[in-house]
């Protein structure tokens, strides 16, 4: 009997067959099933973008980058809001979302989309250079140097400035801590700021108020040149000086020259000797240039050096150079700036011979012969300054607090408005005018100035590209002004009615000091600047000016 021979197939086998089988099935069907989608649990900057297309993605993430919006940015003393894309900074969508499809259908990436997640940073653009011109603009508004101490004087009385701590923005920490916050969809930025310190500490100013400040104005002090000798008083000395910072954690004293300068020139420096600017003539109705020379000067900044080394030596004189000094206007400027001709004139009458005349008067020799350069601005009260005796000005009626009083001075603001017809009848712009209170018949209504010191000023800018020229005349019963540059327009004035007329009211007073008034209505009127240029009109100004009703004031 003949025995069957069995066959067995090993086990292990068909074990790794089926397992062959089961790993093509779970990579193949979950990539098939993955392929051009996100991953599932797939976010960046905490948006879910998993299961999403890669269209769906971009879009998802660009809504929730937009969402915040504008961006503040906070700092002490400053907070602004831009938007990100101001700052230079975009999201990336594309981008990031292809970093999210990378590898999606390797083996480590089925993995990760079956049984993981994933949490990617997102991708932006930024344009470092336009963030750093951003943070630069805002550190230039945070940024306060620090405070030194130091001294000042209140008379001849020294005074402690005490310091204070100053603060930088840190540029670099600021950038990184934007691009942080678009990065963390935060809307608001605390920016960092690192404190500086003041090199003189309290104690020092304290200590040098006490001591080296008051030995510094304790006595006059002499400058010397050229074998002449000016004297700086006690007050004149305290009025410019100040004691600084060193840079080594001390104090110096520090003279500023500038405003005594040309008072010690007239001293120290012969006439002969001096500069003398480029001026202009009328000859024959028309003007010319008579030609300016340099001279002998001093250099405010010679003098402030030579004053602030006397003082911390503790001498009590000081010797300065005399310095070759080039005429403010010089003749090639003076015969560049286009004075010409006769661009505009007024005249303002008066009765004769009362106080305020002499000041009329005086005011317009100050002002004769001013020459206002293109761009500048003229300022009455900038180039006269404070009407005293001194000069020559006297007490006269003026309007204070809606009554007549005397004040030295008083009458100048006829000058102020014939000054303003001529700038307004010469076509240049009016910075700062201010009517009077009560209209005053002698003047155009609507059309006039007053001016007191320091305020209310009569301001007017030279708007043209040549050099205007003041010339000032008057008679006993009269004031004229004319200014002389190169024509630009012909200018017209037209006025409305006068209207919202007011009745004034009667009054009395008593005592040494009232000034009687005559009275008159108050009323709005309206004056029309017209400018044309080859018979057609450029441009129209409207000066609106109401007038309050003066009263008829009875001295008792």
């Amino acid at each position: 009997m003949t025995a069957r021979r069995r066959i067995v197939r090993p086990r292990a086998g068909r074990i790794a067959a089926v397992a062959a089988v089961l790993v093509v099935s779970a990579y193949g069907v979950p990539a098939v099933v993955l392929a051009g989608e996100v991953p599932p649990r797939t976010t960046a900057a905490g948006v879910d973008i998993g299961g999403l297309s890669p269209a769906g993605a971009r879009a998802r993430l660009a809504e929730a980058f937009a969402r915040p919006g504008r961006m503040a940015l906070a700092a002490p003393g400053r907070t602004v809001t831009v938007a990100p894309a101001d700052l230079g900074l975009a999201l990336d969508a594309t981008a990031t979302v292809a970093a999210a499809m990378d590898g999606v259908s390797t083996p480590a990436g089925v993995a990760r989309g079956l049984f993981g997640g994933r949490a990617l940073p997102p991708r932006v653009r930024v344009d470092e250079r336009l963030l750093a011109r951003k943070v630069a603009a805002l550190a230039r508004a945070v940024d306060r140097a620090p405070r030194e101490g130091g001294v000042r004087y209140v008379g001849l009385e020294p005074r402690p400035v005490l310091p204070e701590a100053g603060r930088a923005l840190d540029r670099a920490a600021a950038a990184r801590a934007i691009r942080d916050a678009f990065l963390a969809r935060r809307s608001r930025v605390t920016l960092p700021v690192r404190a500086l310190a003041p090199s003189v500490t309290a104690e020092r100013a304290r200590a040098a108020a006490g001591s080296a400040a008051r030995a510094a104005v304790a006595a006059p002090l002499t400058l010397t040149a050229g074998g002449r000798r000016a004297t700086l008083s006690r007050s004149r000395l305290a009025a410019h000086l100040r004691f600084v910072a060193d840079g080594r954690g001390g104090l110096r004293p520090s003279f500023d020259a500038r405003e005594v300068a040309a008072e010690l020139r007239e001293t120290l420096v012969p006439a002969a000797e001096r500069p003398e600017d480029a001026a202009f003539r009328i000859a024959k109705g028309r003007p010319a240039v008579v030609p300016g020379r340099a001279g002998s000067g001093l250099a405010p900044t010679a003098v402030s050096a030579a004053v602030s080394a006397a003082l911390a030596s503790g001498t009590r004189t000081a010797a300065v150079a005399l310095t070759r000094v080039e005429p403010a206007l010089t003749t090639e400027r003076a015969r560049a700036l286009g004075v010409r001709e006769k661009v505009g004139s007024f005249t303002t009458r008066h009765p004769c011979c009362a106080p305020r005349v002499t000041n009329i008067h005086r005011i317009a020799d100050l002002v004769d012969g001013h020459v206002v350069r293109p761009g500048a601005t003229f300022s009455l009260n900038g180039l006269v300054g404070r009407r005293d005796r001194e000069r020559g000005f006297v007490a006269a009626p003026m309007i204070l607090d809606g009554r007549f009083v005397d004040d030295v001075g008083g009458g100048v603001s006829q000058f102020a408005t014939t000054m303003f017809n001529a700038v307004f009848f010469g076509g240049f712009e009016d910075v700062r005018h201010t009517p009077h209170q009560f209209f005053i018949s002698r003047y155009p209504a609507g059309r006039e100035s007053t001016v007191s010191f320091p305020q209310p000023d009569f301001r007017w800018r030279n708007d043209s590209p040549y050099g205007v020229l003041i010339r000032t005349s008057y008679t006993n019963t009269s004031v004229t002004v004319e200014l002389w540059s190169t024509k630009r327009y012909d200018v017209e004035s037209r006025s409305s009615a006068r209207y919202a007329v007011k009745d004034f009211p009667a009054l009395t007073d008593s005592g040494p000091d009232c000034l009687p008034m005559g009275g008159a209505p108050g009323f709005a009127i309206d004056v029309w600047r017209i400018f044309r240029k080859d018979g057609q009109v450029v441009r129209k100004q409207k000066f609106h000016t109401v007038y309050a009703p003066e009263p008829r004031l009875t001295c008792t």
